[in-house]
């Protein structure tokens, strides 16, 4: 991590913070991938983003970060017990007035956002759903944005032989099996972290 940029000093209080308070810690982007994501932001300058799964609201300020003046962040959390400090991280940011956060179930507010109104998306939320998750994001992204998926290498996994009550592999392999088919997008994974495809809307 040395020869990259410094993780900011409020993202690296957040990740100390949820490694410290939350059980499902390793769910937080991190400083590798979160540089990433404020680097492929400012690469692709989408107006609007749309991230389902804020956790900690970690993800959301890197892409919060990489947009220019007048961008929004569209973030979504099924979680609502983790509202106020999501908000909290937020309002601790300067760039905490670019997000607008959403609270409840990403299958049925997704319908609800404008059709081809993001540049960018980000899918880091139920496994189980990831291709439902990704139907339903398409159709709200620009011709030319990109989706981004993360969690594609599923800890080596998606190698392996599942388990018949293994839901999120098995959510995992049918999102990439049927994403290499589809040919409304282009798409390649990232061996990064845990695995980030990234796929491009033609």
């Amino acid at each position: 991590m040395s020869h990259i940029d410094a993780e900011p000093d409020l993202l690296r209080r957040i990740e100390r913070e949820t490694h410290v308070r939350m059980l499902r810690s390793g769910m937080i982007s991190g400083h590798l991938q979160g540089r990433l994501l404020t680097m492929l932001t400012r690469m692709i300058r989408p107006e609007r983003v749309l991230e389902v799964g804020t956790f900690v609201g970690y993800s959301a300020l890197c892409f919060a970060e990489g947009l220019e003046d007048g961008g929004e962040v569209h973030t979504i959390e099924v979680d609502d017990e983790l509202e106020d400090y999501i908000r909290s991280n937020f309002s601790q940011s300067e760039y905490g007035d670019r997000i607008k956060l959403f609270i409840g179930d990403a299958l049925q507010i997704i319908p609800g956002l404008e059709d081809e109104g993001y540049g960018l998306a980000f899918i880091d939320a139920d496994k189980e759903s990831y291709w439902e998750c990704f139907e339903s994001i398409l159709p709200k992204v620009k011709k030319g944005g990109f989706i981004l998926a993360d969690n594609t290498l599923w800890y080596g996994k998606v190698v392996e032989e599942v388990g018949s009550s293994d839901w999120a592999t098995q959510g995992i392999l049918k999102f990439n099996e049927r994403v290499a088919r589809d040919e409304r997008v282009e798409k390649v994974i990232l061996p990064i972290r845990d695995g980030i495809t990234v796929i491009r809307k033609k």
